[in-house]
């Protein structure tokens, strides 16, 4: 009894496993149509430890936000200044 219930938990164990890998994956591309598209005014102010390639500006707060790869996830970030400032876009109101 005991050698047939391993195999089943290791599959088990498998598939709960690769049920979390999916998150890990990276931020999909067409959710990010404007990456690299970032003003050399942006630029020069940003702090250059930041992944200015991925930089990019979010219509939904005004604010650039760039990609940043961690040891365990891929995340955005906003882009900040040297200061450690956000980078945002005047408001309209």
């Amino acid at each position: 009894m005991r050698v047939r219930s391993r195999p089943a938990m290791l599959l088990t164990a498998t598939l709960m496993l690769g049920a979390c890998s999916a998150s890990l994956t990276a931020i999909p591309e067409a959710a990010n149509p404007q990456i690299g598209e970032l003003p050399e005014s942006v630029a020069s102010i940003a702090d250059p430890n930041q992944d200015l390639r991925s930089a990019r500006l979010r219509p939904e707060d005004g604010c650039y936000w760039y990609r940043h790869t961690g040891p365990v996830e891929t995340t955005l970030l906003p882009l900040r200044t040297v200061d450690g400032r956000p980078i945002c876009t005047q408001s309209a109101s």
